[in-house]
């Protein structure tokens, strides 16, 4: 149907759209009291960007992206994450020349391809901060501190703070080793996706969904066993950091993460109260993105937030959404020339910052009050030929069924001050 919004799309209506403004401004707002700074990238990028960044061995990038051709022939996807576009501008735009660390906060839709259900949508929308530049872990618990700020401060209750390390590419090594020594008894076991990751990415098979492969991981060797004593050191020093901020955390050394990308930290604030998915915030440290997509070897460290969780997230922990400001002002009138003076009033109050509403179906003046009342119109100007004649209005105070006569000239005042 023509009428349906596509599987996995969800149409925001403006009975909804307050509650978006709101976290959007508090979550711009926040990231400008941490010294980010807003970037946006295009909706779509090169393919590549995505199989170099993401990783091939994902299922993001073998399952779920929109690829296509365009008219050039050139294989585009739509953006299914914020963090790879993110570091080819810091790359194409030479921050890297620029004074370190570099800190970039968004807000944009992503797009992926897989099952529909609570919380997770085909087309979702995703608040994001990066820093480039520091290995510093001051920076991994910087931006988990501003993601913790973030959510209790939207009123967010049953939420936890989950950390891990993922490691380097050295001892990554030594794990993947032991991972595979420990599954190849089992590899006719799993499901067809973890028997490719078995040869191409092991560590992802802790984070299979399947219920049979998370049986069958029980008791692997976990990352955080086989960590060199650089990234012990930096894991050590994250707890440290985040102790020193007063922010709870448990270790969770079955953390993963989706992407390739990710080194070292990796965390999650996860929540049980909107369903089977229970991230709401994810993110860590990627110290060889930059290079690995172009750039000069600069690290990284980030986080992804679903607005669309966030949101419901918030509506069940009861939290309130200040609605946006009404209609300040309802001009009824009667007659042509009234309608005239209406319409000139209602541009100059408009000016001066009021919202102001007349109605344009031609309705009677009992029509009119009626259709004030259901826009909620804190006040009402009545406008006839008589008024006209004398130089004044009927001003009605809509709460308090008061009215009064107010002259032209001291209208704007009179509603101001109110």
């Amino acid at each position: 149907m023509l009428t349906n919004a596509p599987k996995g799309t969800k149409d925001m209506m403006p009975d909804q759209a307050y509650k978006w403004h709101y976290v959007e401004k508090k979550f711009a707002e926040i990231c400008a009291r941490y010294g980010f700074k807003e970037i946006r990238t295009p909706i779509f990028e090169h393919t590549e960007l995505f199989q170099r960044g993401i990783g091939d061995t994902t299922d993001v990038v073998q399952k779920e992206m929109y690829t296509f051709k365009d008219h050039g022939n050139r294989s585009i996807t739509l953006k299914p994450e914020g963090t790879s576009p993110a570091v080819r501008a810091f790359i194409e735009h030479k921050q890297y020349a620029e004074v370190q660390p570099i800190k970039y906060y968004y807000d944009i839709p992503c797009f992926r391809y897989e099952k529909p259900q609570s919380g997770r949508l085909r087309q979702f929308h995703q608040f994001g901060i990066e820093t480039f530049g520091t290995p510093n872990m001051m920076a991994d618990a910087e931006i988990i501190c501003l993601g913790y700020d973030f959510l209790t401060g939207m009123g967010i209750k049953d939420i936890t703070l989950r950390i891990n390390s993922v490691g380097c590419p050295e001892c990554r090594r030594k794990h993947r080793e032991a991972l595979r020594a420990f599954l190849e008894p089992k590899y006719d076991q799993l499901c067809d996706t973890c028997k490719d990751r078995y040869e191409r990415n092991p560590m992802r098979i802790i984070d299979c969904k399947s219920p049979v492969c998370q049986e069958l991981v029980k008791g692997a060797p976990m990352m955080i066993d086989y960590l060199c004593d650089d990234c012990k050191t930096a894991f050590e020093e994250l707890q440290k950091n985040l102790t020193a901020m007063e922010i709870p955390f448990e270790i969770d050394p079955t953390i993963v993460r989706g992407l390739d990308y990710y080194t070292k930290t990796a965390f999650e604030f996860v929540t049980n109260s909107i369903g089977a998915q229970g991230t709401v915030c994810g993110g860590g440290r990627y110290d060889h993105l930059v290079e690995e997509v172009g750039g000069p070897p600069i690290p990284g460290v980030g986080f992804g937030l679903g607005i669309e969780r966030l949101i419901m997230l918030m509506e069940a922990n009861g939290a309130e959404f200040p609605e946006e400001e009404g209609v300040d002002v309802f001009i009824a009138v009667m007659g042509d020339a009234a309608k005239a003076f209406g319409q000139k009033l209602a541009r100059e109050f408009r000016q001066k910052g009021l919202n102001v509403q007349m109605d344009t179906l031609a309705r009677n003046i009992k029509g009119q009050f009626k259709y004030a009342d259901r826009l909620n119109a804190r006040y009402t100007v009545v406008i006839g030929d008589n008024e006209l004649a004398e130089g004044v209005v009927s001003l009605k105070d809509m709460a308090k069924s008061e009215q009064k006569q107010v002259k032209f000239e001291d209208l704007y005042e009179e509603i101001r001050r109110k």
